[in-house]
């Protein structure tokens, strides 16, 4: 589950990370009574005014500014709020701002007198152990860095038995240059971070920039916070942070009936259940010249509702010109997947794709009468393969 910046920093405030002070702000008119508010409380003569959508890049899209001025809060914040944000990671259409989070200036004392950093927190899935991926170019594109200079990326690996030990804590200050205050503040900070990425079980922390402030302060001047869906049930506070106005409303409907649902650009729709088994089809389906439309694991407890929400799913993409269900009865039944397919067929109406049915497993003979004495125009197949060439021929 992704976070936005100013929830991200509520969650790093509280293991003890420093961030700029902020608040978030709605019209405009919060806006600059929030400004106000940090003035009086940092002495802030600056303010940053920060879109909040689920997106990096958000400054080239025009996404953030530095104000002057209580009239530049208020300029900004009607420029900004309402807008189609569009960055490198948004589709085509961008997204729409609904949210600023107003902060504090922590560029004091003039930019000269400032240093950025990269700094990230994430698992090496070729070494199953979590990572802090760091470089002393940070505030640009970490991909670009990466290209042109390779040797500016530093990572250091964390033993699970052990955790981040202090040495690799006063490695990570020594390689970004540090020293005195702000390498013992960075130290401070990369223990924070760590502990933080711990205790919310997050999948990825990302803090681009990580900024030295003139006074040798440490700050994680953004949050990209991206929590593991799997452990949200340990942390309600932050599972109640979820904004289902950035998903996609599809995944949202989806999610409501337990189906894993993420969509794709194909022309294949997929309702497969168990994840290893939808990645292989959606193979299959490349392998013999189409494109899946979406992932879906309808799951291994899948009865015939869900099946029967599933084929609603799949079919408001209008994309979709086949349908390959792919089903091996291991916990569920097959026949109770084939009992959703005929519903589905006489619940939702005229269904004008070809679907192709590949059942094995338990009840899987039951599941084939099912359909067959149906009437439906469902296509069988027993092997994966021949299901992946039946959809091949019916896109011809």
């Amino acid at each position: 589950m992704n976070l936005h910046e100013f929830q991200g920093k509520q969650i790093l405030s509280g293991y003890g990370v420093s961030v700029p002070f902020g608040i978030v702000a709605i019209s405009r008119g919060e806006a600059v009574e929030a400004a106000k508010a940090i003035q009086l409380k940092t002495g802030s003569d600056k303010w940053a005014v920060k879109a909040q959508i689920h997106a990096g890049g958000r400054g080239k899209g025009g996404g953030v500014k530095i104000a002057k001025s209580l009239a530049e809060v208020e300029q900004y914040a009607v420029d900004i709020l309402g807008m189609m944000l569009i960055t490198p990671q948004t589709k085509a259409d961008g997204k729409l701002v609904s949210k600023l989070l107003i902060e504090q200036n922590i560029y004091y004392a003039g930019p000269s007198d400032v240093k950025e950093f990269y700094m990230s927190i994430l698992l090496n899935r070729v070494t199953g152990r979590n990572m802090v991926m760091y470089s002393p170019r940070g505030g640009m594109d970490i991909e670009k860095v990466a290209e042109e200079t390779p040797e500016q990326i530093y990572h250091e690996e964390i033993d699970p038995v052990v955790g981040l030990q202090g040495f690799q804590a006063r490695q990570i200050a020594f390689n970004l240059g540090l020293s005195g205050t702000a390498f013992k503040e960075m130290v401070k900070f990369v223990n924070s971070l760590y502990n933080a990425f711990l205790g919310c079980d997050a999948s990825m922390f990302e803090i681009n920039p990580v900024i030295k402030a003139a006074d040798d302060r440490i700050y994680a001047a953004d949050a990209k916070v991206t929590i593991d869906n799997n452990a949200l049930y340990r942390h309600p506070e932050i599972a109640a942070m979820r904004d289902l106005t950035e998903e996609d409303p599809i995944e949202v409907e989806a999610s409501k009936y337990d189906l894993n649902f993420v969509k794709l650009d194909g022309n294949v729709g997929c309702m497969v259940n168990g994840a290893g088994l939808a990645m292989a089809t959606m193979d299959m389906i490349k392998m013999s010249g189409g494109d899946p439309a979406n992932f879906l694991d309808v799951g291994g407890t899948a009865n015939a509702k869900r099946v029967e929400e599933a084929f609603r799913i799949i079919l408001k993409d209008p994309n979709v010109k086949a349908i390959l269900v792919n089903i091996f009865g291991g916990i569920v039944r097959c026949d109770r997947v084939a009992q959703g397919i005929v519903d589905a067929y006489n619940n939702i109406g005229a269904i004008n794709v070809p679907i192709i049915v590949r059942l094995q497993g338990t009840n899987a003979a039951e599941g084939k009468k099912l359909i067959d004495e149906s009437g439906l125009k469902v296509f069988s197949a027993i092997q994966l393969q021949d299901a992946a060439q039946l959809v091949n021929e019916v896109l011809r």
